[in-house]
C-alpha cells in the first residue's frame, strides 16, 4: 500500500532541517558538539540543494540537514525530496517565519514522477503536516500541479482532443460542475470558426470544451487555456528541434485545467467559466493556409500570415465564447505562445499581460510572496500597426520576429473587452532540475492562484 503523501502524524517519521546560510550559526550553536564536528567535516554551508545526513552515535540516520540558501528559490526543497527513496520525514528545524504550504509544494513538486510509461523505481517520500488545515491545502496544491504535470507530459498519442475531452469529463465529476463540449463540424454551425480550422486537417476532431461551475450570483471568474495538443507548425511545418516537444502545447490548457481544480477544491464564491479550444495542428490536405482570410467567432477576419501561429487563432475564439452572458469580473488566459517569450524571459520567468494596474501589482506582489517568478510586459499600443492587413481586419503575425510575444498579446487583446484581463504566455516545461528530468511544470500557477483567493476568498 502506497503512503499518503502528507500524513497529520507518524511515529517513526525523521527529523529534517532546514537551515539557511544567515542562520547557520545559530542553528549549530543548539546542536550537540558531534553533530556540529560533523556537519563541519561535511563543509555544509547551508548553500541551496546541500544535504547532510547526520547519524546518531551507532551509525544510523538521524536526521536530515537540508540547506535552502537565500530562500528565494520556492521550490528549493525538491531537491530533496527528489532524492528521498520513500520513508516518512518530518520538519523538526524551519527558519523563521517559513510557509509551510510553500514548503509542502516544493517536496510534492520533488517527489513527483511521470508514472504513464514507466513505473517509478521507488515510493515517494512522505512529510507530516500536523495542522489539518496546512495538510489540506498542500494537498489540494500538489493535485492540481500533479495533474497539470501529467497532462503537459502525456504524449500526444494519448492527449489529443478527445484526451482533453476526458480530462474535462473526469474533473467535471470530481466537482460536480456541468461539462458541455462542441466537437467537430458542430463548430462550424456553434459559430467557432476558427478552432474549426486551425484543427480540421487532423484524424482527432476539434472541440471547444467549456465547464461551468458554481453559483451563478457569484463574480463571473473566466479562465481559459490554448490547448493545441501538438503543432506540427501546420503548413509552415515546424523543423525537427522545434516540434520535439510540441506534445507540450497544450502547456496553457493545462495551466487553466490546473487553476479551475484549485479554484474548485478551495470552493471559492465565484462562478467558473473553463474554456479550452482543443485541437491538432496537423498537416493533410485539409490544412488551413497562409493567405487564408478566417472568419471569427467575435465577427473579426483573420488573414493568415503564418500557419504556426495557430494558438492566437483558437485563443481568439475561445476569448470570444469566455466574454459572452455575464461579463466576467476576471479573465484570465494561458498559453503556451511564441517561442520570443522565452528568448526574452528564458525558461523559467513568465511573461504576464494586462492594462490593469490594480491587477499587475497583485501579480507581482503573489510572484514574490508565492517564489513563482513572473513579470509583466507591455501591451505597448506601438506595435498594434504590426497586426494591421491590407484585406482583414487583422493578420495573425506580426511584420518581423522581434517583439513576438508582445503582438501575440496584443493580438488577443482584439478580442477581449472586459477591463480586467491577464494573459500568460507560459513554456509550461521545465529543464531537469532538482535531481529530476526536464518535463512538465506549472509557471505562473501559484502567484495566479494567490491573486484569486485573495480578491475572492471567503
Amino acid at each position: 500500500m502506497t503512503t499518503p503523501l502528507f500524513l497529520p502524524a507518524h511515529d517513526g517519521s525523521l527529523p529534517i532541517d532546514l537551515v539557511t546560510p544567515n542562520g547557520l550559526e545559530t542553528y549549530l550553536s543548539a546542536q550537540s558538539e558531534f553533530s556540529r564536528t560533523f556537519l563541519d567535516e561535511a563543509q555544509f554551508k547551508a548553500g541551496a540543494g546541500e544535504i547532510v545526513r547526520l547519524p546518531d552515535m551507532t551509525g544510523r540516520l538521524a536526521r536530515i540537514v537540508f540547506g535552502v540558501g537565500d530562500g528565494k528559490d520556492g521550490l528549493a526543497l525538491a531537491g530533496l525530496s527528489s532524492k528521498l527513496k520513500g520513508g516518512v520525514y518530518r520538519f523538526d528545524y524551519l527558519p523563521e517565519e517559513t510557509d509551510v504550504v510553500r514548503l509542502a509544494v516544493a517536496w510534492a513538486d520533488g517527489a513527483y514522477r511521470f508514472t504513464k510509461y514507466k513505473a517509478r523505481d521507488h515510493e515517494a517520500p512522505s512529510l507530516v503536516i500536523t495542522d489539518d488545515t496546512e495538510r489540506e491545502k498542500a494537498l489540494r496544491f500538489a493535485s492540481a500541479i500533479d495533474l497539470l504535470r501529467d497532462l503537459v507530459n502525456t504524449t500526444a498519442e494519448d492527449m489529443g482532443p478527445s484526451g482533453l475531452h476526458a480530462a474535462f469529463d473526469a474533473l467535471a465529476d470530481t466537482f460536480g460542475a456541468k461539462f458541455t463540449p462542441v466537437v467537430g463540424d458542430d463548430l462550424l454551425s456553434e459559430n467557432y470558426p476558427m478552432i474549426h480550422a486551425v484543427g480540421r486537417a487532423a484524424a482527432d476532431a476539434p472541440r471547444l470544451l467549456e465547464l461551468t461551475w458554481g453559483d451563478p450570483s457569484h463574480p463571473v471568474l473566466a479562465i481559459v487555456g490554448k490547448g493545441v495538443t501538438f503543432d506540427t507548425g501546420g503548413l509552415n511545418i515546424k523543423v525537427n528541434d522545434y516540434m520535439r516537444l510540441m506534445k507540450k502545447d497544450m502547456g496553457g490548457s493545462a495551466h487553466a485545467i490546473a487553476l479551475a481544480h484549485l479554484v474548485m477544491a478551495h470552493n471559492l464564491p465565484v462562478h467558473l467559466k473553463l474554456v479550452v479550444p482543443a485541437v491538432e495542428n496537423a498537416v493533410s490536405a485539409g490544412a488551413f493556409r497562409p493567405s487564408d482570410i478566417l472568419q471569427s467567432r467575435k465577427g473579426l477576419t483573420v488573414e493568415i500570415e503564418n500557419t504556426d501561429a495557430e494558438g492566437r487563432l483558437v485563443l481568439a475564439d475561445a476569448l470570444t465564447r469566455a466574454q459572452e452572458g455575464t461579463e466576467p469580473d476576471l479573465l484570465i488566459d494561458f498559453a503556451t505562445l511564441t517561442g520570443a517569450a522565452r528568448v526574452a524571459m528564458g525558461t523559467e520567468v513568465a511573461p504576464f499581460y494586462t492594462d490593469d494596474e490594480e491587477l499587475a501589482d497583485a501579480i507581482a506582489h503573489a510572484s514574490c510572496t508565492q517564489m513563482d517568478p513572473a513579470w509583466r510586459l507591455p501591451l505597448w499600443p506601438g506595435y498594434e500597426h504590426e497586426l494591421k492587413s491590407p484585406i482583414a481586419d487583422l493578420k495573425n503575425t506580426g511584420n518581423s520576429a522581434m517583439g513576438g510575444s508582445i503582438t501575440a498579446a496584443l493580438f488577443l487583446k482584439n478580442f477581449v473587452d472586459v477591463k480586467t484581463w491577464v494573459h500568460w504566455d507560459v513554456w509550461a516545461w521545465r529543464l531537469a532540475k532538482y535531481g529530476n528530468p526536464a518535463g512538465g511544470a506549472a509557471t505562473g500557477l501559484r502567484a495566479m492562484f494567490e491573486v484569486i483567493e485573495k480578491r475572492y476568498g471567503a
